[in-house]
């Protein structure tokens, strides 16, 4: 056995797992609810994923498919 391959391959790994776990630890610090106005990247991405909306005959307004 050839242990200063082995130790190298164990330093590579233990990098990637704390590569994963700060990748983790972001994702969930995203996830808190914030307060007050969202920013603008995130408005213009909700306007082009809502729906279309038209009004029907009675003046309500519905979304199309």
């Amino acid at each position: 056995m050839d242990v200063v391959r082995m130790l190298d391959e164990l330093k590579r790994e233990r990098e990637a797992i704390e590569e994963a776990i700060v990748t983790l630890e972001r994702l969930a610090k995203g996830q808190v609810k914030r307060r007050g106005r969202p920013p603008a990247w995130m408005n213009e991405l909700g306007k082009k994923q809502a729906p279309e909306r038209r009004l029907c005959r009675h003046g309500a307004a519905r979304a199309w498919p």
